[in-house]
C-alpha cells in the first residue's frame, strides 16, 4: 500500500483500494452531469470492492463493517462518459472504527480529483447489533 500525507492533516493514510467504474448514462441528471446521490454509490461499491477483496464478506449472521457516516465534496462534475478511478484510502483504525478517504478523478485524468469523501467504517457484530473491535488481521494492512 502506498502511504499518503495530507498537508493540514495530522493523519497518515494508506492507500488501500482503487476501483474503476464507468460512468452510465443513467447515472446523469437534467443538469446533464453526474447526480449528486451517484458519487456516493461510486464510494459504496469502491469499499464494497475494497473488503472483499480482504476476504470481508458480511453476513446477517457473521460480523463485519458498516458505516456510521459519510460526506462528499464535489470539485467537479462527472459527465457520460468516461471511467471513475475511485482510491479508498484507510487511516489508522480506532477500537471499532476505521475512518475511510477517497478520492474520485477520470481514468483519463487521474491527477485531478473530482471529488473527495470520507466515511467511518465500524465493525459489527450484526445477530447482537453491537461493535466490535475490528480484527487483528484488518489492522495489519492499516496504518498504526
Amino acid at each position: 500500500m502506498r502511504t499518503l500525507y495530507y498537508p493540514g492533516m495530522s493523519e497518515i493514510r494508506r492507500l488501500a483500494h482503487i476501483e474503476r467504474i464507468p460512468i452510465r448514462w443513467g447515472d446523469m441528471d437534467a443538469m446533464g452531469h453526474v447526480n449528486n446521490t451517484v458519487y456516493f454509490r461510486y464510494m459504496e461499491q469502491a469499499r464494497i470492492s475494497w473488503f472483499n477483496a480482504l476476504g470481508v464478506m458480511a453476513g446477517p449472521d457473521g460480523e463485519g463493517p458498516v458505516i456510521v457516516n459519510a460526506s462528499c465534496t464535489f470539485k467537479r462534475p462527472f459527465t457520460y462518459p468516461g471511467t471513475v478511478e475511485v482510491r479508498t484510502y484507510a487511516g489508522k483504525p480506532g477500537g471499532s472504527s476505521i475512518p475511510t478517504y477517497i478520492e474520485m478523478a477520470l481514468e483519463s485524468d487521474p491527477a485531478s480529483v473530482y471529488a473527495e469523501g470520507a466515511a467511518v467504517v465500524v465493525w459489527m457484530n450484526f445477530p447482537a447489533n453491537k461493535p466490535i473491535r475490528v480484527p487483528e488481521r484488518i489492522r495489519a494492512l492499516l496504518p498504526r
